[in-house]
């Protein structure tokens, strides 16, 4: 497990390392392991820029997500082919997408449930997925499945609207049987989106979820959801708001998607009313950067070095140098609040803007995850003393998650090819001469 953002190792490591004299008196226990898991309609994502002409021919309402047959896609699939209008493939889906970052940020693994064909070809959209997912996600328990997974088209207008069309496959085959109950329960945490939820014509993955869910409610795993698209949630907001209640611990999602959920367009008073149903609320707000939003105790909450900011709720980032807890395990709970600005300003150029939010979360999961690890594996910390939900400061993952959206912006690909550098240039000299 490599521990999370840009600290200097003095700080923490090595965790492994004791005194070399004791170390030869006492049997020293290995590392416990930490991993995360998540669900996910196992899908590739197909990029290309087309003309408003075509969106109009195949049916696909400008800017929004649409369900295309097998026969459709295809048909689509073949155009954009021959008219040389796609520019990108990759292996996609929200969890995807965070699972494979969160094991490249770790370096440690994930696991992934969902489907996988059985029959793979070189070259199909199967085998384009296995090979843009890390090594260290673990996809032995996907169901197998006849048929093609999900690929989901991505069309770029000239205006830079982006449309989505979406064709199935077998990618909502699975089914609660392989829902392995022991690994989501020795996980981190339980990552899903809200795409999980809208399962219809027989398709099982709905219970899939509901029963991975469980699973993890018995063993106080926490469960982290992130929302996928306003347009699903616009659809019923009071039945999303009951279900994050009865369920989520961390929610995940961008300004659009909180006005769906919330009603407010300030992506600040959104996260504040997120909190009423769950824990802790990340939220990406494009070029205006992201917000941190969740609780500790008023007994341990810890004041700002940094400028105090103005908005919605004055002052809010008071006491973002605070550790998130569970509204649960404090005696007098106060609402934290922690926002940052695009990281040096945004990349010079944006080659993607899918996946910033997934890769945002991922470095939660990875602040959340180390906070397990280095529970476990040095219990007498003065860390562990009083109980959080992370690792660091929201402050601190605030700093972090708005790292590893940057580098996915700067790329084309919504998944990162490496890790973070080990030292940042941005950074002056004397900051790690300290």
């Amino acid at each position: 497990m490599k521990f999370p953002g840009q600290r200097k190792s003095k700080h923490y490591f090595p965790v492994k390392t004791r005194d070399p004299l004791l170390e030869q008196l006492t049997q020293q226990p290995q590392p416990f392991a930490t991993y995360i898991s998540g669900i996910d309609q196992t899908l590739v994502d197909i990029e290309a820029k087309v003309e408003d002409e075509l969106l109009s021919r195949y049916g696909l309402p400008k800017g929004n997500s649409t369900l295309i047959n097998d026969e459709q896609a295809h048909t689509l699939y073949t155009e954009l082919k021959q008219n040389g209008l796609i520019s990108d493939e990759f292996a996609g889906g929200t969890i995807g997408n965070t699972v494979h970052n969160y094991s490249i940020l770790a370096d440690d693994r994930s696991v992934l449930f969902g489907v996988m064909s059985q029959n793979i070809e070189v070259g199909s959209y199967a085998y384009r997925y296995l090979c843009n997912t890390s090594s260290k996600v673990d996809l032995n328990y996907l169901q197998p499945v006849d048929g093609p997974i999900g690929r989901c088209f991505t069309l770029i207008s000239d205006c830079g609207e982006r449309t989505f069309a979406i064709s199935k496959g077998a990618m909502d085959k699975l089914t609660p049987e392989y829902i392995d109950k022991d690994i989501v329960q020795g996980s981190s945490a339980l990552v899903l989106t809200a795409y999980l939820m809208r399962a219809s014509g027989g398709d099982r993955i709905t219970d899939a979820a509901m029963c991975a869910i469980e699973y993890a409610k018995a063993a106080e795993v926490p469960v982290v959801l992130t929302l996928g698209t306003r347009f699903l949630i616009e659809e019923d907001p009071i039945w999303w708001q009951n279900f994050i209640k009865e369920h989520v611990t961390i929610l995940a999602m961008n300004e659009d998607e909180g006005e769906a959920l919330t009603g407010f367009r300030d992506p600040l008073l959104a996260s504040e009313k997120a909190l009423e149903w769950c824990d802790m609320v990340l939220t990406t707000a494009g070029p205006i950067g992201l917000y941190t939003a969740g609780y500790t105790d008023d007994a341990e909450k810890r004041e700002t070095s940094h400028t105090l900011l103005p908005g919605a709720i004055p002052e809010f980032n008071r006491y973002e140098f605070s550790r998130p807890k569970l509204k649960s395990d404090c005696e007098n709970p106060i609402k934290v609040y922690a926002h940052i600005s695009p990281y040096m300003g945004g990349p010079e150029k944006i080659g993607n803007t899918n996946g910033a939010g997934d890769g945002a979360l991922s470095a939660l999961l990875h602040d959340l995850a180390a906070n397990t690890f280095h529970k476990t594996n040095v219990p007498g910390s003065s860390k562990h003393k009083r109980d959080g939900l992370c690792y660091s400061s929201f402050s601190q993952i605030c700093k972090y998650a708005n790292r590893v959206a940057y580098e996915v912006l700067a790329q084309h690909s919504p998944r990162l090819s490496r890790g973070l550098p080990e030292r940042e240039d941005s950074l002056e000299e004397s900051y790690w001469e300290r």
